[in-house]
């Protein structure tokens, strides 16, 4: 993998410029669908549709840190990259628990609303996955943004699939297991971001050692 110091992996001033315009397109919807599906998931009693609102939230946090990041140095931007990927498997982890909670209550979610809200969240973010795609291989930063608005696209199918089984079966499993696959697929994006950002953190130490270094052996050469 190329050194994140390298003049290739620079913040580029009009692709800075982009990406901030996509990211505050994305941070604008997902703040707009956290109030949707949080209403929502109330009345369907829902918690696939709570863990994705709360998804949603998270997201929205995730992409106005990250423009926060983006006139950042290297070195702050791998950090901010850790602590989101932190925050990504804390959020898999409550939503894990959260399941587990549902699994001890009675009460079966409403189908009808589950199915009309995920098919309105998948439009959103596909539409946010399409605007970031081109942006997935960039730093940490810019790769936890697009596993975000992946995932999000994968767990909205599986909501839309729960709420069509919920229908069927009369049973709240189907929306519960949902939960359990949000919060498993948060929980790896957040490893892939740590491992990256802890990667890139180090080398960017490394080129910082070798700069001072050759800048203190240039001093001596010239004295």
């Amino acid at each position: 993998m190329e050194s994140c110091c390298s003049s290739a992996c620079r913040p580029d001033q009009t692709l800075s410029i982009r990406y901030r315009r996509v990211l505050w397109v994305a941070l604008a919807l997902n703040a707009l669908m956290f109030l949707v599906e949080i209403v929502a998931s109330h009345r369907a009693q829902s918690a696939s549709l709570l863990a994705d609102a709360v998804d949603f939230l998270g997201d929205a946090g995730n992409y106005a840190v990250s423009l926060f990041a983006l006139s950042m140095g290297a070195l702050w931007r791998a950090r901010t990259a850790l602590l989101k990927g932190l925050t990504m498997g804390a959020f898999g982890l409550l939503v894990l628990g959260r399941a587990a909670w549902g699994a001890l209550s009675d009460f079966t979610p409403h189908p009808a609303t589950m199915g009309f809200v995920g098919l309105l969240a998948l439009a959103v973010n596909v539409l946010v996955t399409v605007l970031l795609y081109k942006y997935r291989e960039g730093d940490a930063n810019m790769r936890s943004v697009w596993l975000c608005s992946r995932n999000d696209a994968i767990g909205n199918l599986a909501v839309i699939a729960a709420a069509v089984s919920v229908s069927l079966t009369q049973s709240a499993w189907p929306d519960l297991l949902v939960a359990l696959l949000m919060g498993a697929l948060a929980i790896a994006a957040g490893k892939v971001v740590i491992v990256q950002a802890r990667q890139e953190i180090v080398e960017v130490r490394a080129h910082d050692i070798r700069d001072r270094e050759t800048r203190r052996d240039a001093r001596r050469v010239h004295t």
